[in-house]
């Protein structure tokens, strides 16, 4: 953890990262751009989302996939998925918003999402991020060992 003095201060909607990758706000400042690659030891590339400069608020990622701004472009999507190295879909999240990051928490074994979020999203998200046929097992022993160490 590092303190950031940046001017863009609601760093949620101006970072999207993975274990490997983060797109930032194309203003953000050199020196939390620094801090950023240092602390979460991650790659960082200054990119929008659609033309959308919040690019925490325009999408989401793991290290199984992506999901972007609806309005992202086919050519922006090739893009973004050759720079981030995941497959990469557009959507909406709780009944067509395109904001993602308000409506979506994802990592590599399961997402967080709105409560107005419809069947039809749920299944794109589950598609994008890999989350459906999880291997139930692997995912019953991260909880057992979680549980046990916090016993």
């Amino acid at each position: 953890m590092q303190r950031v003095e940046e001017r863009l201060s609601a760093l949620g909607n101006v970072i999207a990262c993975n274990d490997y990758v983060a797109l930032v706000h194309p203003d953000i400042d050199r020196e939390t751009e620094e801090i950023i690659a240092d602390v979460l030891q991650v790659e960082v590339f200054r990119q929008t989302v659609a033309n959308n400069v919040l690019v925490g608020s325009y999408c989401a990622l793991s290290n199984q996939g992506a999901l972007v701004h609806p309005k992202t472009s086919i050519q922006a999507q090739d893009e973004l998925s050759s720079l981030l190295q995941v497959p990469l879909v557009a959507g909406t999240v709780n009944r067509g918003s395109d904001v993602i990051g308000a409506g979506l928490v994802v990592n590599d074994w399961c997402a967080f999402i709105g409560l107005d979020t419809s069947a039809t999203e749920v299944s794109v998200i589950e598609a994008a991020f890999k989350l459906q046929g999880q291997d139930t097992s692997a995912i019953a022993g991260m909880r057992d060992t979680l549980i046990d160490q916090f016993a």
